[in-house]
């Protein structure tokens, strides 16, 4: 399909269907366009290449292109030329050259209609309705392929399969990945190779190179990763990797700088959440992490698993400093940190039992028992020493941590407890039931709150598998996560769904809906079945593509979560497996089946209102400054970004001007100065006004910029880098002049004192005395 692109103007449809064009018989895998745009090439699953006319041209309507023996993988014109290069998935590259050049191509639609057939073997080609055959005008000669040269990449003998291409036409390098995670980088046309490397052990799915062909960019969908690689210095830009398989748990640190997720790989990842890049991963674990915290003071990772190990990470070396394990062997399904950080307890879905350890030690203090089915959540008392715990016997239990260690209150729940959370201050506790219900307690009293029935707002879809509609199906659904807002007064809630709700808890209203993914490759996206894939014998995703030996799709089990395995493929069902409010309040985050998502009310920050025109100019910011338009003049400056201007702006202004200048300034522009501020003031004689500029800056703006202290912490480091060094050069000098100072005054009070002795003595003696000291000092003066 050939669509018209979106303009710059708006319009109610921006993709306009333009043409259809039909060759290939199998699925079209690869598209590539003329640097001209006036044809493409199209290469199939039929191991044919097509190549198309974007407009009606009189010597090419549509050309195919033979020579492979598998599916085609990748398809490229050379630069300003029709010449072709194709590559298939046996490893084979084939060069193909024109006759005509991109100049050579006739739009004469006059000509078209006066038909002589060159042969009459002709294939139709439907285009909007029509049906054009291929035709020769007279003195018209039609394009022509002839095939060049053939390459082989698997000159070893040792098949392996080419599963992705790139070409950057201005260098003329190919880029191939193969499925055992090796690339190769050859020059064409003569197919020289330049070097070939391994960067992982898993298919290489997709390879794309930057505009310069300095960067190759790889994904590995196997592993979840991307790697940016630069060929040239051979060496890594850019290196990440996710979880390849379903996210189970996260956690914000106390800060709100980095967050933790544990998933069903065994990886325990630490992520900023500022730049959304993953620095640090444990894979100590031999099973599916269930559970992750952080401690209080934000160094200390503790994660829960399936392998019977609750384990302790420490984030300024990096290693697993603790592991906890239970008597006999129990599968970890939940996990809570005290306050304090001193004390760790993780409740067992198998022997219905919570074990308690002490930080420090690692020694298991206590087993918990009393719950009569798996323990689903923990959670802590934020400001006393009490463990809440909740079960799939309907039961709410508060454990005394203080000193007996025993049931406290037990709170009865109307179905199956899924999850328990503490309020910030801790005077309230939310609970989340199988029966779609959140019900809210006091922890002091035991007595309850309040209730909201959730299990409508949680908006199901229908699995491609199921035999019952999704409505029928939601009865059976409810919330396995929840999380109150940093003030207390909201909580969100997510399951097995595509939407996060999140309620006010004092009217107890749905306040907003977050429909967390519109991907329609996840299974139980939609309400109702594609009506395209019903047939009279029932949906087409109960077949099993392949030639399998049974009749159709099994059935998965109640609870199957990560798909049958045994089948050809599956399809993820879309949940939410946790949620998390930043501890600053202005940022949640969920995992979720498409991965980690932030949510924030940060966004603005970044919005900038004063758009490059043709009035900021040097001129036009100096006549700003001559006006004693001070702020307007920065801003201006800082729009225009040359540094020499933004200097002589700043030092224009006057003194007595800073404040007032700093208080005016919008939020987007105070990071920007206070950067250039810290890289001036390393370099400029001009201390103290600079230093004036840094303190009304950081007084005046920061609260915001603590809110946003990530961004702004190389910054305030850069800052404080540059006053340490004028700090010590000024206090070495001072340190100076004051030594030199003492020494002076320390030499005139000892002359003082000896022209006052020589005045006490005789005449005579005197003299001689006089004629002593002045020799003395005559010998001083020439030293």
């Amino acid at each position: 399909l050939m669509y018209h692109a979106p303009g710059r103007n708006r319009e109610f449809n921006a993709f306009a269907l333009d043409k259809s064009y039909y060759g290939p018989f199998d699925e079209t895998t690869c598209i590539d366009w003329t640097d001209d745009s006036k044809c493409f090439a199209v290469g199939s699953k039929d191991m044919t290449t097509w190549i198309f006319g974007a407009e009606r041209w009189a010597n090419l309507i549509y050309y195919s292109l033979g020579g492979h023996k598998d599916i085609i993988v990748g398809c490229f014109f050379e630069k300003d030329s029709l010449d072709m290069y194709t590559v298939s998935q046996e490893g084979t590259l084939c060069v193909w050259e024109s006759d005509t050049e991109l100049e050579g191509l006739r739009n004469d639609d006059d000509d078209v209609e006066e038909i002589i057939r060159e042969d009459g073997e002709t294939r139709g080609d439907v285009i909007k309705g029509r049906t054009d055959t291929p035709k020769q005008v007279e003195g018209i000669k039609n394009v022509r392929y002839s095939q060049r040269s053939k390459h082989y990449f698997n000159k070893a003998g040792d098949f392996n399969k080419l599963t992705a291409a790139a070409f950057h036409k201005k260098t003329h390098i190919l880029v191939t990945g193969f499925a055992s995670g090796a690339f190769h980088l050859h020059e064409l046309p003569e197919f020289d190779l330049i070097h070939s490397l391994s960067i992982s052990d898993q298919r290489i799915s997709t390879i794309a190179m930057n505009p310069t062909g300095d960067w190759i960019g790889f994904g590995c969908s196997g592993l979840g990763q991307l790697l940016v690689w630069e060929w040239q210095s051979e060496s890594y830009v850019f290196k990440q990797q996710g979880h390849f398989n379903n996210m189970n748990s996260l956690a914000y640190s106390p800060d709100g700088q980095y967050l933790v997720t544990g998933g069903d790989d065994g990886k325990v990842k630490v992520w900023n959440t500022n730049s959304g890049l993953c620095f640090v991963t444990f894979t100590e674990h031999s099973s599916s992490v269930t559970n992750v915290a952080f401690t209080s003071s934000g160094f200390v990772v503790v994660s829960a698993s399936l392998d019977g190990t609750v384990r302790a990470f420490d984030l300024h070396r990096y290693r697993n400093f603790r592991t906890m394990t239970s008597p006999r062997p129990a599968q970890f399904s939940s996990l809570a940190v005290d306050s304090s950080g001193e004390l760790v307890c993780a409740g067992s879905q198998d022997s219905f039992e919570i074990f308690l350890w002490s930080m420090q030690t690692g020694r298991l203090l206590e087993v918990l028992s009393g719950h009569e089915g798996p323990v689903s959540s923990l959670c802590f008392s934020p400001v006393q020493s009490v463990l809440a715990s909740v079960s799939w016997d309907k039961t709410v239990r508060l454990w005394d941590m203080l000193d007996s260690w025993e049931t406290k209150e037990t709170l009865r729940l109307t179905s199956d407890g899924l999850a328990v959370t503490y309020r910030p201050d801790g005077q309230e506790l939310a609970v989340a039931s199988l029966d779609g219900e959140i019900t809210f307690w006091n922890p002091q009293t035991g007595g309850q709150a309040g209730s909201i029935a959730g299990r409508h707002d949680l908006q199901m879809g229908r699995k491609e598998t199921e035999k019952i509609t999704a409505k029928q199906s939601a009865k059976g659904k409810s919330f396995t996560s929840l999380c109150y807002s940093a003030d207390g007064e909201s909580i969100l809630a997510g399951g097995q769904s595509k939407c996060v709700c999140i309620y006010n808890i004092k009217e107890h209203v749905l306040m907003k809906k977050f429909e967390i993914s519109c991907n329609l490759s996840l299974d139980a996206m939609e309400e109702f079945l594609d009506r395209r894939k019903m047939t009279e014998f029932g949906s087409l995703s109960l077949v099993d593509e392949g030639t399998g030996d049974g009749d159709g799709v099994e059935l998965s089990l109640p609870g199957v979560k990560r798909g049958d395995m045994s089948s050809r493929r599956f399809k993820p069902e879309i949940r939410v497996s946790s949620l998390c409010f930043s501890p600053t309040g202005r940022s949640w985050a969920a995992a979720s089946t498409e991965g980690l998502l932030i949510y924030s009310l940060d966004a603005s920050l970044v919005f900038d209102p004063y758009d490059l025109d043709m009035d900021v100019t040097p001129a036009s910011i100096r006549q700003q400054v001559k006006k004693k338009e001070w702020a307007s003049a920065i801003l201006l400056s800082f729009r225009l970004n040359e540094m020499p201007l933004i200097r002589e702006v700043l030092e224009a202004v006057p003194y007595d001007q800073i404040t007032v200048v700093c208080s005016s300034l919008p939020d987007v522009y105070v990071d920007k100065l206070l950067n250039f501020v810290a890289s001036t003031l390393e370099k400029s004689n001009h201390l103290q006004f600079y230093l004036s500029w840094a303190q009304c800056l950081l007084t005046l703006h920061g609260q915001k910029l603590k809110n946003r202290s990530g961004a702004v912490l190389p910054t305030v480091q850069q800052l404080l880098k540059s006053i340490q060094r004028h700090s010590d050069d000024l206090s070495k000098l001072c340190d100076w002049n004051i030594y030199n100072i003492r020494y002076a005054a320390a030499l005139s009070k000892q002359r003082g004192m000896k022209r006052t002795a020589a005045e006490s003595l005789s005449d005579e003696e005197e003299e001689e005395e006089v004629a002593m000291d002045s020799g003395e000092f005559r010998g001083e003066e020439k030293k």
